[in-house]
């Protein structure tokens, strides 16, 4: 009878203690800046891709370009319930460091606009993957940090993808 009570006891314990919520983090300002550049950071890299899709002759830039606005989409997604509870708005449109990158790309044609495109993508992924690998740190948000992890192993492989690409051009 002794070891029922035991076990009751610890299960009446072990059910409250599972009913007491985890502590939730309120976002910090650094978190609410991250996620705005990393918003900021797909739109640019949706916004340049979408002109790749049009404009690369190499198959292989084309596809890279039709892969970033499908990522990028889907991280602006994942990324939008925090964004709302935030009261972050997404952006509209291109920086402007990229709206003039964009203007440049349009002058060109070829494969100078293939290897100008990959050249930014790779620059664009290093910045980004540098700001996740730090904001995967140093957030407190536990489901943020996931997020952030998630969206660090994504830009890591764009980067590498990118990097691999520009080589062969």
């Amino acid at each position: 009878m002794k070891t029922i009570n035991k076990l009751m006891c610890c299960a009446a314990i072990a059910g409250t203690v599972a009913l007491v919520p985890t502590k939730a983090f309120a976002a910090t300002e650094d978190d609410k800046k991250f996620l705005a550049m990393a918003a900021q950071s797909d739109k640019n890299e949706i916004t340049l891709s979408e002109l790749a899709e049009q404009k690369a002759t190499n198959p292989a830039v084309k596809t890279f370009a039709q892969h970033m606005v499908m990522e990028h989409t889907k991280m602006s997604e994942s990324m939008a319930p925090f964004a709302t509870s935030w009261g972050l708005n997404p952006p509209v449109e291109a920086d402007s460091d990229h709206q003039k990158e964009l203007n440049k790309l349009s002058k060109l044609s070829g494969n100078d606009f293939d290897k100008e495109y990959m050249d930014q993508m790779v620059s664009d992924h290093s910045k980004a993957l540098s700001a996740f690998t730090s904001e995967a740190k140093d957030t407190k948000d536990v489901k943020f940090r996931t997020a952030v992890l998630k969206g660090k192993t994504i830009v890591a492989a764009h980067k590498n993808m990118a990097y691999d690409l520009k080589k062969k051009l």
